[in-house]
């Protein structure tokens, strides 16, 4: 239930009222963190700059991408609201990687951002116990207790406090944030909105250590200035898969709208070695870090300066305007050199901006600050998610944020945090590697940084999550039965397909003659059948002679087509990848004896004999829970997690 709103004075300036949980910030980690504490029952009221920006997409007019993709679709498993919002609002969509194994299968859909921002905003203002403030946050109160400070509440400029049991802090690239294009700096958030310049001071004065850090975005051109036929024309997959699992997919076969490719060459790269000097991130005027995996076109031309071209997406902004994204080139050049090197580009010669393009500097948190619930080590109850978090990207935001918004609401009821660890899900992988790992740049989500990827698909996040979104209160009993029905269906077909055995009949050889199969000898199990690249668990139906009778036990009348073609995927993946499947599940087991060695909470590293100085310090700074986290910590040797091992061991250890 929510608790009572108290709106009391105790001048006839000040305004007082009594929340659960206070939101800073309306981001994409905002959206998912209030959402997520409303449905829970809180009481919640988010703030922002402007109400204009909720759900706002600064940068790149899309959602999803290698890996970007399964942290959406494993949000959505939990009860978030991204991939529903995407698959109402996209005018393309692709899944990437095809070619390759399902592992790195990832969904990527064009958003029309305007269409996005308006739809999640209309989310919120339908939400139950969720309040909408335009306004800045520019200070925390705290107070002590039992010699830890906690929060009580936040104070707006126009001052304004709101009593708190909880904050989440989801602030992205509004701290102190200055945008830079050449020799012009304007002291704004994205987008030319208003920066919030008062709450870095008030972090500060609490503990709480700050850094810089730098993003960017490219050149919004006008389309009717673009000549497309020069380009390569980028169409999206005739079949779209929804990102949510609650989604028809159906509903969502559209008309959609093309992208379109084409490459800088060597005439852009020397206008721009001409004018580095003139650059603000060559002249030493921008003191943050940037993202080392979506580099400025400077960086890429300084950086790669064999390559002899860069790739360009032009990506549509949307159905209702003619602003296109010019994907690949995000730059902080002054104007004048912008606009040169764009219109060397082929289709871009008669180019007119729309809207320059920009470097963005911003406040956000040093390591080493987080606990893995996400909730700051220095003040109870003040929880953190997003780009303040120094992770870059809409999707690793908006997993922060449901996870910061589950965890908020756990600590108010007295309940243990959700962790999900590097084995379980994309999220684990991400949060982990934020808390534990000293990231000196804006942190991006990759398929290659999650150790067991072939485990942790997009295609089974429900399977993976579900049950802890059920847990947690975010999905329904009807949507958690439904999963435990296709859990179930996909488990015994799979283990009927490595039971069921066909002879070396004529019918099989016929069968197998037919689909370009070689012949069989001997008695041979469907699964074997499957495993051959030409076959799958739909073609060996035609001699599956139990497959009608199971059929009609599983569905007892109409069979439902969106669940067939789940089960069937999964049925597939299962048995083509069986033995590398077996393989990482025995290296999770192994991976889960170091997470399940806890370190206890009290521990004096002082005290452990044999652990060199930097690993002390690092061991300190970072307090890890368990043996397999103080392992990832840079700086800490095999050798040291030995020592901590023996160490822990003589103390008694405690087993997770």
């Amino acid at each position: 239930m929510s608790s009572d709103r108290e709106n009391r004075s105790t001048d006839k300036n000040t305004i007082r009222e009594k929340v659960d949980v206070c939101v800073i910030g309306a981001g994409h980690a905002g959206c998912e963190a209030a959402l997520a504490c409303a449905r829970l029952g809180m009481d919640t009221m988010i703030f922002t700059v402007s109400v204009d920006s909720i759900a706002l997409m600064p940068c790149n007019p899309n959602v999803g991408g290698s890996s970007k993709g399964h942290l959406v679709r494993e949000l959505d498993a939990l009860g978030g609201e991204m991939g529903k919002n995407i698959d109402k609002t996209f005018i393309q969509s692709k899944m990437l990687n095809r070619s390759k194994g399902p592992a790195v299968h990832s969904l990527r859909a064009q958003a029309d951002k305007a269409e996005y921002s308006r739809a999640m905003r209309k989310v919120l203002e339908k939400q139950e116990n969720l309040i909408i403030k335009q306004g800045e946050v520019c200070e925390i109160l705290t107070e002590e207790e039992n010699g830890r400070s906690k929060i009580v509440g936040v104070k707006t400029y126009t001052g304004a406090v709101y009593e708190c049991k909880a904050l989440i802090i989801c602030s992205g690239t509004y701290l102190k944030a200055r945008c830079l294009c050449g020799e012009a700096i304007t002291y704004t958030g994205p987008n030319g909105l208003q920066a919030a310049n008062h709450l870095s001071a008030s972090l500060t004065e609490h503990g709480v250590k700050l850094r810089r850090f730098k993003t960017g975005t490219p050149a919004r051109m006008e389309k009717k200035s673009i000549d497309f036929s020069k380009m390569e024309e980028q169409k999206g997959d005739e079949r779209v898969v929804p990102f949510s699992f609650s989604t028809d997919p159906e509903s969502i076969q559209i008309d959609q709208v093309s992208c379109y490719l084409t490459y800088t060459n060597e005439e852009t790269h020397k206008i721009i070695r001409k004018n580095l000097d003139r650059s603000p991130i060559y002249a030493g005027i921008i003191e943050g870090t940037g993202p080392r995996y979506c580099p400025s076109i400077e960086d890429k031309v300084v950086k790669f300066a064999d390559k002899e071209r860069h790739q360009v997406f032009i990506e549509p902004e949307g159905m209702h305007t003619d602003e296109m994204y010019v994907g690949g080139m995000s730059s902080s050049l002054p104007e004048d050199v912008q606009l040169a090197m764009y219109r060397t580009v082929p289709g871009l010669e008669n180019c007119r901006m729309v809207r320059n393009a920009y470097a963005i500097e911003y406040d956000c948190l040093d390591v080493g600050q987080l606990k893995l619930s996400l909730e700051l080590k220095a003040i109870d109850g003040v929880f953190c998610a997003g780009q303040f978090n120094g992770s870059s990207g809409y999707e690793e935001a908006a997993a922060q944020g449901l996870m910061a918004g589950i965890n908020a609401v756990n600590r108010i009821k007295g309940k243990d945090p959700l962790i999900l660890d590097r084995s379980e899900a994309y999220i684990g992988v991400l949060i982990d590697d934020l808390v534990t790992k000293e990231n000196r740049e804006p942190y991006r989500m990759m398929t290659s940084r999650a150790e067991y990827r072939l485990l942790l698909r997009q295609d089974n996040a429900d399977l993976r999550l579900r049950k802890y979104g059920y847990e947690a209160g975010l999905i329904t009993k009807e949507e958690y039965e439904y999963l435990l029905i296709k859990k179930k269906i996909i488990e015994d077909e799979t283990a009927r397909m490595f039971s069921t055995y066909v002879g070396a009949n004529r019918k099989i050889q016929e069968f197998l003659e037919r689909h370009g199969s070689s012949s069989v000898k001997k008695n041979t199990s469907l699964a074997e059948l499957i495993c051959r690249p030409e076959l799958d668990y739909l073609l060996v139906a035609g001699i599956d002679e139990e497959r009608e009778s199971i059929y009609k036990e599983y569905f007892s009348g109409e069979v439902n087509k969106k669940l067939l073609d789940e089960i069937v995927e999964q049925v597939n993946i299962n048995i083509k990848y069986d033995g590398y499947i077996r393989r990482q599940q025995s290296q999770v087991k192994q991976f889960k004896r170091m997470e399940n060695r806890r370190i206890p909470e009290e521990i004096d590293y002082d005290q452990v004999p044999s652990l060199r100085i930097e690993a002390r310090q690092k061991l300190k700074e970072f307090r890890p829970v368990n043996i397999g986290q103080a392992s990832r910590i840079s700086g800490v040797s095999p050798a040291d997690v030995s020592v901590l091992l023996v160490y822990i061991t003589s103390l008694g250890g405690v087993r997770g």
